[in-house]
């Protein structure tokens, strides 16, 4: 079995893990709803007064622009097609639309290098701008591997934030596992090349390196997180083998730019996109998805490490789109 079979995509969530997702989704769905509700009433038919509506919700629930003329143009062309299209027809329109939509970006499923792969120890350098979650993630992750049976290593290699080493290591504390750290104001490259050194040396299956989260707009991020990689290759040539980037949907638009930034800056091959139970903006993993054609690999839905779901995009939308009984 390859190290990440265990996280292989699902093609259905058990049924506390769509619990999990509908309540996380709930602020969403809620705006969502309630908007197009209102676009809708006292009409009997999708005309361009309601596609303006639409337009005007989609790009309010942070789906982006680009994203949002795509759907709009799929409805038009539905609606061109069918001469007319009842309003009560909309939501299940706007559900397919967006499913066939995120179909289409077939990137973000596990890749079968990531299913397959047998390389140990497999190497995950996470990026991400302080605040989003990033750390927290990290730990998640690395719980969910442990408990799959996996050797675990974790590297604190954000050293300019003395919260974000100890609250590594209090993670490692709480889950069992080791995690190397230097301390602060350390080079990170250091700490990277000592844990990877360590999980060659004890067979780990997994090295999660965690890395600075100054802001994305600072020259420097880019040498850093290069010479990161330039250490971790001395030991493991083709590593790492993921770049995770965590991106915080709670800030919509600004997650856009972060990931805009980031992946200039790095070959960037994952996306987790956290803190969606606490958010309106939930539409934002849609746009990402669709724009940047890199795999959305995880969601945050809550505080819990299950809450830490491998993204599904069957799911999603059908969470997305669920009524209230």
């Amino acid at each position: 079995m390859g190290l990440f079979d265990f996280f292989k995509k699902k093609e259905t969530l058990n049924t506390e893990e769509k619990e999990s997702l509908d309540k996380g989704l709930e602020k969403t769905k809620e705006g969502l709803f309630s908007k197009l509700s209102r676009a809708i009433v006292g009409k009997s038919k999708v005309d361009d007064e309601v596609l303006d509506e639409l337009e005007e919700i989609l790009i309010s629930s942070d789906v982006g622009v680009e994203t949002t003329v795509k759907i709009i143009r799929r409805i038009e062309e539905r609606v061109a097609r069918d001469k007319f299209v009842s309003t009560s027809e909309l939501d299940e329109i706007l559900r397919e639309e967006i499913a066939e939509l995120l179909a289409q970006n077939k990137s973000e499923d596990i890749t079968d290098a990531f299913k397959k792969s047998d390389i140990k120890p497999y190497v995950i350098m996470v990026v991400g701008v302080n605040g989003v979650g990033k750390t927290t993630t990290i730990g998640k992750l690395a719980s969910q591997f442990h408990k799959a049976g996996n050797k675990v290593i974790l590297g604190a290699g954000d050293t300019f934030r003395a919260a974000a080493v100890d609250q590594l290591k209090l993670w490692g504390q709480r889950v069992g596992i080791p995690v190397i750290d230097h301390g602060m104001n350390t080079d990170p490259a250091s700490v990277a090349f000592d844990a990877v050194k360590q999980a060659v040396e004890q067979q780990a299956d997994v090295v999660i390196i965690d890395t600075a989260g100054r802001l994305h707009n600072k020259v420097n991020l880019m040498n850093e997180l290069a010479k990161i990689k330039r250490v971790v290759q001395k030991f493991l040539p083709e590593a790492p083998h993921e770049v995770l980037l965590v991106l915080d949907g709670s800030t919509g638009q600004n997650a856009f730019i972060q990931a805009q930034e980031f992946t200039k800056a790095t070959d960037v091959t994952a996306l987790a996109i956290t803190k969606l139970d606490g958010t309106a903006k939930g539409g934002v993993v849609i746009g990402i998805s669709d724009q940047f054609k890199i795999p959305v690999k995880y969601i945050g839905v809550g505080e819990k490490i299950e809450d830490l779901q491998v993204f599904n995009k069957k799911e999603f939308v059908n969470s997305l789109f669920k009524r209230k009984a």
